[in-house]
């Protein structure tokens, strides 16, 4: 038997990091057009789908946390990998309705898994400080992105079979790393705890605000990831290029996301989320308008600017605001923002579209997101008075 390593090297979490949201990639913006156009189903049931396929996932990172605590991690490694590889090995073969559905929530499940463990793993690393590994992996995760969108969008051409052939490569290279790279011995016994003291009702109200205001974002944000690639493909504009939209964010934040902390260093966390947010929220209001290719180019580099800006800062201030409280806690709860958003943002847009129109959507959600960022600058506007008191 190989004798087992005793940490595991920032290149493995990279590439499992890239391939797993490669793999990704493949799927969720293929799913709502894949439903749609060639199951005929509607965008409320492929909505459904894909709200189902992220509550997946959210148990996956739960059992994933809970097992790699109390079981094993390595073997929790190559449960989640082990499982969306079956999954998508059956979508080769089998891929009408309704096991299309049920192999996409295995592979939710599994893929939820693997991301926990992935980070839980990460985390472990003591020759680079955390926000190093973190940066390492928010630029694998945003180059898997870009590889997926670029790639899914010309293998539709050859069939939906070469695509589930090609996202299975993604994943069998997956299981291979959790197999060989993550078979680390690692000691899951949590020595230090943090104090759990009772975070200040001002700074608690913030961070539940903060929370509602990202929820609104991921919800839009995850409409790009669904409905809009109907909505593109029905003006007569090819899936490739809405492909290539991705492969445009991806390129524009690992490219410009360091230059972006940097003009934002100095600046008050408030203002930076404020800035970002509001310009996030503005690129969907200009979606209305959009028919042209080239104007959902110029809408979603807006969108791209908006993100880099706004969203890194995010996680840093719910952080400060928990004051040395329950911060695992309060971390917890963001995460939770994100998952429902993207959960939920597929079937309110089906849903709106079937019944209203995307011009309806897309108002909806801008309104939605000012709204929550005001509510937040509010609050945090009577935080700072306080502390001033």
């Amino acid at each position: 038997m190989l004798a087992k390593k005793t940490q595991i090297t920032l290149p493995a979490v990279f590439w499992s990091t890239l391939l797993l949201n490669a793999g990704a990639a493949f799927m969720w913006p293929l799913t709502t057009v894949y439903m749609n156009q060639m199951l005929g189903k509607s965008l409320t049931l492929a909505g459904s789908v894909l709200l189902v396929t992220s509550l997946m996932m959210m148990v996956g990172n739960f059992v994933g946390g809970w097992l790699f605590d109390r079981w094993s991690p390595y073997g929790t490694g190559l449960v989640g990998a082990g499982m969306s590889l079956i999954a998508m090995l059956v979508l080769i073969r089998w891929h009408a309705w309704p096991t299309f559905a049920i192999m996409l929530f295995v592979v939710g499940f599994g893929d939820g898994i693997s991301l926990t463990v992935g980070n839980s793993f990460a985390a472990t690393i003591t020759h680079k400080t955390t926000r190093q590994v973190f940066n390492v992996l928010y630029i694998g995760l945003n180059v898997g992105v870009v590889i997926g969108t670029l790639l899914v969008g010309y293998l539709l051409d050859f069939g939906i079979t070469t695509v589930f052939a090609v996202t299975t490569v993604c994943y069998i290279a997956l299981f291979a790393i959790m197999a060989i790279a993550f078979r680390v011995e690692i000691s899951t016994n949590q020595a230090e705890k943090e104090t759990a003291t009772k975070v200040p009702g001002a700074n608690l109200r913030v961070i539940w605000l903060l929370c509602l205001l990202v929820f609104t974002l991921y919800a839009s944000y995850a409409l790009w990831e669904s409905v809009l690639s109907v909505h593109m493909t029905n003006l007569h504009i090819p899936f490739r290029n809405y492909s290539l939209l991705w492969t445009l964010n991806g390129i524009l934040i690992v490219v410009g996301q360091p230059i972006m902390n940097r003009l934002f260093a100095s600046r008050k966390l408030a203002t930076q989320i404020g800035l970002g947010s509001a310009i996030f929220a503005l690129s969907f209001f200009l979606l209305i308008f959009a028919s042209q290719y080239a104007v959902f180019v110029v809408i979603m580099i807006i969108l791209t600017f908006g993100e880099m800006i706004g969203f890194p800062g995010m996680p840093a201030w719910v952080d400060a605001l928990a004051e040395g409280g329950q911060k695992g806690k309060y971390q917890g709860m963001y995460n939770v923002a994100i998952s429902l958003g993207r959960a939920v943002g597929p079937l309110f847009g089906g849903l709106m579209i079937d019944d209203f129109s995307y011009q309806a959507l897309f108002l909806t959600v801008t309104v939605a997101m000012l709204l929550a960022l005001g509510l937040v600058l509010l609050g945090n506007t009577r935080l700072r008075r306080r502390s001033v008191k």
